[in-house]
């Protein structure tokens, strides 16, 4: 019985096949267009797409147009191909205004836009871009359904680029590149005044200005370990308990125990 089943599921799959390449090879653009939203109802997206890049040229200006580019959309977005998807739900959005579909094509086309955004290791040009959108998405429709999700994805690309502009500040620290450190920190601390990173950034801020003031050339080292104490108070008056009261500490004293040198000269 199970051998007899196995066959009538083969030959209903190899029927299929061979339904599908007649109707890809076929000019009937009705038949194509039903097949590719049968094709799409199932999950085919592979499939469909193909059937309905075929026809997307023949229907424009119909009444079928509207759901075919809706599908078609969608199809690429099921493929997981996001920047065609929010190329084509964005062209979907512009062609019809008045669409029941509207409002998800908007949202749709923004998500496309964040599945782009890449790891915060690599460039953020494409993060950027992505949380313009949703939030163009959020202004043209405050009230929406999706803009709780639409809100989420922008808090969480902002979190990727505040680890962006991080990273950046402490590697100049880590290849001893101290001034152009300590400047990223300043922005970093300035652009995302209520980050989680903010007390790593203060500390790894003041770590900098006391290297750069410790291996500091003699004319400009006072001026310099004044800085560095500085941003050492500016990190206690913000985190009294941190976690690198130790170190800190440490490079504190030895800066203080460096001013009194100046002190007395004068």
């Amino acid at each position: 019985m199970g051998k007899y089943l196995y066959i009538l599921f083969a030959f209903i799959v190899l029927s299929s096949c061979s339904e599908y390449q007649k109707t890809l090879k076929a000019t009937d653009i009705g038949k194509k267009f039903k097949m590719g939203e049968e094709l799409y109802d199932q999950g085919e997206f592979a499939k469909a797409n193909k059937l309905f890049s075929q026809i997307v040229p023949s229907y424009r200006g119909k009444p079928q147009a509207e759901k075919l580019m809706y599908m078609y959309a969608q199809s690429y977005y099921g493929l997981k191909d996001y920047f065609v998807s929010g190329y084509q739900f964005e062209r979907f959005a512009d062609s019809y205004p008045k669409s029941e579909k509207l409002e998800e094509a908007s949202f749709l086309a923004a998500k496309s836009y964040y599945k782009l955004s890449p790891v915060y290791s690599k460039d953020q040009s494409d993060t950027k871009e992505a949380m313009e959108k949703l939030q163009l998405f959020i202004n043209r429709f405050p009230k929406s359904e999706y803009v709780s999700e639409a809100s989420g994805y922008i808090r969480e690309l902002d979190e990727k680029l505040e680890r962006k502009a991080f990273e950046i500040a402490k590697q100049y620290n880590t290849i001893q590149d101290y001034q152009a450190s300590i400047k990223s920190f300043d922005n970093f601390l300035f652009e995302f005044p209520g980050s989680s990173l903010r007390e790593e950034a203060m500390y790894y801020r003041f770590d900098a200005s006391y290297k750069l003031a410790i291996y500091s050339i003699e004319r400009k080292k006072e001026e310099r370990l004044q800085s560095a104490d500085s941003y050492y108070k500016d990190l206690m008056k913000g985190f009294s308990e941190t976690q690198f009261s130790e170190s800190a500490v440490k490079m504190h004293e030895e800066i203080v125990e460096g001013l009194k040198k100046y002190s007395t000269k004068s």
